[in-house]
């Protein structure tokens, strides 16, 4: 049973007369409803055919479905807006993912962002397993597909090892405690940029995100998630290009002073169940 405590009356004055201001949470299951609006921001470049697996796993509850369209010549903007008539569609001006999402975050009106490639790899049904760990108390909560529950159906085996020496790197120099670098499946709550500052348009954002919020002292939960092979069109990703530039990011953070290390700091790191590590 809860309680609330109300502010004293005048004299004379019913303190029912002056009800506390509704608000209206969003149900999202039978034990979880939430008050803070959730945007949606999904970067895109010719992906008319991916969009309609993307949008039918979205949550009905979300506040806004943000597409970030990379001047596509194929039927992107007119498939979107027919799947999610509300949608709220920015026009790119400049090129790479990373400039994408901060063009689309730019655009949010929500106090917490998801991010969701528009491939068709990724399961909106996740996102709630995203914003309960934001509501639970975490401040960035980190798509992992190796962490326990987590899967990947798109790695090479080079990509994957790749990706695993990386994350090495990061958890060594920075003090984190990752499973998964190079994942784009991430949700946050909006102050979270004023502390991260992204200033880079390529792929490697999502590095570059992962090292600032455990160098800004942000609290971290890794969400298990399952990342299925793109659906229709090929990749762009180049293992051996991409991940060069992932290692500059590292070592120039590395360089970088803005901010202090968590570990110096004392947050805690924190797995999916909320246990510090």
């Amino acid at each position: 049973m809860s309680s609330a405590v109300r502010p004293a009356a005048e004299p004379g004055q019913d303190p029912l007369d002056n009800p506390p201001p509704a608000v209206n949470y969003r149900p999202i299951s039978t034990h979880l409803a939430i008050a803070p609006p959730v945007s949606v921001v999904i970067p895109a470049m010719n992906e008319a055919e991916n969009l309609p697996y993307v949008f039918k796993t979205l949550p009905d509850w979300i506040h806004e479905v943000v597409l970030v369209d990379g001047n596509s010549t194929d039927d992107t903007v007119a498939v979107a807006r027919e799947l999610w008539p509300d949608v709220k569609v920015v026009r790119q001006l400049g090129k790479g993912k990373g400039d994408a999402l901060i063009t689309g975050f730019e655009a949010c009106t929500g106090d917490i962002i998801v991010m969701v490639d528009a491939d068709g790899s990724a399961d909106g049904h996740e996102i709630v397993s995203y914003v309960s760990a934001l509501v639970s108390g975490a401040d960035f909560a980190k798509g992992s597909r190796f962490a326990n529950g987590g899967a990947t159906d798109d790695m090479t085996p080079i990509r994957k090892l790749g990706n695993h020496v990386l994350c090495s790197v990061v958890n060594a120099k920075f003090g984190a405690r990752y499973t998964d670098l190079c994942y784009g499946y991430n949700a946050f709550w909006r102050h979270c940029l004023d502390k991260i500052e992204l200033d880079c348009t390529g792929f490697e954002v999502e590095t570059l995100m992962n090292i600032r919020v455990v160098k800004a002292g942000l609290k971290v939960q890794e969400i298990p998630s399952h990342e299925y092979l793109r659906i229709h069109g090929v990749s762009n990703l180049s293992a051996v290009r991409d991940g060069l530039r992932v290692l500059k990011v590292i070592l120039t953070e590395r360089s970088n002073r803005r901010g202090q290390p968590r570990r110096a700091r004392g947050v805690p790191f924190r797995t999916r169940q909320g246990e510090a590590s």
